[in-house]
């Protein structure tokens, strides 16, 4: 589904990444961990369209080059960016939130399905639905984001660090939607600082180190590397 070869991005004259490789398998849970500075949400972006790759660099979904396309063409093609910090739109009700989340689809069918799907999903959502996003606690806001990424019916969902700030409960009730987001079909890759939570939940894992892929390998093989262990997971 999604292949990355040699992918090169600067921030001005810093080398963000350099020439990182990784593949995405439809239907597979990836994730990309690492510590801060690694290159994780730079990833996310680069594929997103955020920031561009520099030449050279190769970006395949489903058979297209998306180092050619802008960022609103490459939400149409089915690839949703989930950001870090939730970044909701807080004078916006829940509802329009969403709406905003279906805004390159046409057929209203299918948005109110999209809508359907996204309240079973998140109850509390349902709720709160003319609320204005912004007085929304930190946990809502987080179902609220990823709700509005569903909205688009992503082939790939990217979410970038969805525990961020939230409390030790909330981050099990996010991290089992985003599993259960999995098993209804999604497939999705996952930038996470919780490195054993996310382990739990994935297929395979990529470890980047300074902008370079330092391991990779399926995600109970990772939980059982020494050297990843110790460096991510406070394991001796």
């Amino acid at each position: 589904m999604l292949t990355i070869d040699s992918m090169n991005t600067y921030y001005g004259n810093i080398h963000a990444l350099k020439g990182i490789d990784f593949d995405v398998n439809d239907g597979e849970l990836v994730t990309l961990i690492g510590s801060n500075g690694a290159g994780k949400s730079t990833t996310l972006l680069t594929i997103a369209g955020v920031l561009k790759a520099a030449s050279g660099s190769k970006i395949v979904f489903d058979g297209h080059d998306l180092t050619r396309m802008s960022a609103p063409q490459i939400v149409k093609m089915g690839v949703t960016l989930c950001p870090e910090g939730r970044e909701v739109f807080p004078e916006l009700s829940v509802e329009d939130n969403l709406r905003l989340g279906a805004y390159c689809r046409k057929d209203k069918k299918e948005i109110a399905d999209s809508f359907d799907y996204v309240y079973d999903l998140f109850p509390r959502l349902v709720e709160r639905k003319k609320q204005q996003a912004g007085t929304l606690s930190g946990g809502e806001q987080q179902m609220l984001a990823i709700g509005r990424a569903l909205m688009n019916k992503p082939k790939l969902l990217m979410l970038d660090e969805p525990s961020m700030g939230l409390a030790p409960n909330l981050v099990l009730e996010i991290f089992s939607l985003i599993k259960e987001i999995h098993k209804q079909g999604t497939t999705i890759l996952l930038v996470e600082q919780n490195a054993n939570m996310a382990l739990k939940i994935a297929d395979r894992c990529y470890v980047l180190e300074v902008g370079t892929v330092k391991f990779h390998g399926d995600a109970k093989e990772m939980q059982n590397n020494d050297e990843v262990r110790k460096a991510y997971l406070g394991s001796k």
